[in-house]
């Protein structure tokens, strides 16, 4: 198993290009079942869990191809309505298939998926939208047995804005028969790419960007080519990267449309940027000081669906507090176990509170030292490797297959930077 080896407190400098949006690559990759035409994907990021689920549509019969960033699918050849049960525990969004699956072949069998272990995370979303458009459940310890003699449009009003569900929903209800209204949907980047991307291959969903989606239910679906956008949770992670290391960053095609909540909430621990047209600039050594709330009272970062702050840039947000003059309240409210790896950064020399398994209250600004680090999931993974490089002396950070799940090559782009990482193998 590979490591992370990391030679801290220098600063970095240079130009970087996030990847694209592993949320939307994830489930336009089960979107390809939905067709018996070729579905080309660009820019897809070559990381772990876009591997996993290749491999999981591979198992289903699926002809894949990914080079140079590209998914060239086609699922003529579906012959199984099983997916593997190994894959599947590795993956979240393996229960995206379950949509797919249902509105092509009118059964499946779902097992419970994987993905970070960050706290009980429902399913009860993705199924109570399939009930409502005419699924059938079974129930078992381990998995799902869906059938549906055919999708029906309905009005649907989703119990959470659940950024699966809300896809779930999208992919079966496009080919139902009928008009589907989706209320109380997410309206992520990824989620509009799916909506976009499903579109492209013929489509009519409309409310794109919106709480509200229209899906009148076509006969079927063609293949087609789509491009999904940057990854706004690299880009947030970058530049909480370049804030707290003290580095000037150019980043390059990093839509800063997709910041403006981001720029408010790291705007409260002293960080700005500037926008030159598509591309984020971080300049070198800023003055990192929190900026209390107006009646002078400690300021909180919180998460929220979007357009709030989103969860997987809390724990960014947190290890850049570290080195922010002031103190600042972290709210992990849409997780329960997102700030189970504070202890590390508590181990670290780091001045944190944790309140309970929400809250961390973070006085800096604190000299952090190397030490051995585990990563449990990937965001904490990517937070730990931003510790790393503030830190004096050498850490290292084991498991990080981790946040190989959700970052391609990361030790080789922050090398490029000027970042001291090596990896090595255990």
């Amino acid at each position: 198993m590979d490591y992370f080896r990391i030679d801290g407190a220098q600063p970095l400098a240079g130009v970087i290009a996030p990847m694209g949006n592993k949320n939307s690559a994830l489930p336009l990759l089960a979107a390809s079942v939905l067709t018996d035409e070729p579905l080309i994907i660009g820019n897809v990021p070559d990381i772990g869990d876009v591997r996993t689920k290749l491999s999981l549509l591979g198992s289903l019969g699926i002809d894949a191809c990914f080079e140079n960033n590209t998914c060239t699918l086609h699922a003529a050849g579906v012959r199984d309505e099983q997916p593997d049960p190994g894959l599947s525990s590795r993956i979240r969004t393996a229960v995206l298939l379950a949509g797919p699956m249902l509105a092509r072949f009118g059964r499946v069998k779902i097992f419970r998926p994987g993905g970070d272990r960050i706290g009980r995370r429902r399913l009860d979303t993705h199924l109570l939208a399939l009930q409502a458009l005419g699924a059938e459940i079974d129930i078992e310890p381990d998995h799902y047995v869906l059938w549906t003699r055919g999708f029906k449009g309905c009005d649907l009003f989703l119990d959470e804005m659940s950024v699966t569900g809300t896809e779930q929903a999208l992919l079966a209800a496009v080919l139902a028969e009928g008009t589907t209204y989706i209320s109380n949907a997410a309206m992520e980047p990824h989620v509009q790419d799916v909506c976009r991307c499903l579109n492209a291959m013929g489509a009519k969903i409309s409310g794109i960007g919106t709480h509200d989606l229209t899906i009148e239910g076509v006969a079927a679906l063609h293949g087609a080519h789509f491009d999904i956008g940057p990854d706004y949770m690299e880009v947030g992670s970058l530049i909480g990267l370049a804030a707290a290391t003290g580095s000037g960053v150019r980043l390059v095609g990093a839509a800063p449309k997709d910041h403006r909540m981001t720029r408010i909430m790291y705007g409260r621990l002293g960080i700005g940027w500037e926008d030159d047209g598509d591309d984020i600039v971080v300049p070198a050594t800023q003055e990192l000081t929190v900026m209390p709330d107006f009646d002078g009272a400690v300021p909180k970062i919180d998460d929220m669906p979007w357009p709030g702050f989103p969860p997987d840039l809390i724990s960014i947000a947190l290890v850049v507090a570290t080195q922010c003059r002031g103190t600042v309240l972290i709210h992990q409210k849409m997780f329960d176990r997102r700030l189970v790896f504070v202890d590390r950064l508590i181990d670290m020399g780091a001045g944190i509170v944790l309140c309970d398994p929400h809250r961390a209250l973070v006085m800096g600004p604190t000299r952090l030292h190397g030490e051995r680090l585990v990563s449990p999931d990937i965001r904490a993974g990517m937070a730990l490797v931003i510790a790393a490089l503030c830190a004096e002396g050498t850490s290292t950070i084991h498991n990080v297959d981790q946040i190989d799940r959700g970052y391609e090559r990361l030790d080789i782009r922050l090398g490029e930077l000027g970042a001291r990482i090596e990896r090595l193998s255990e």
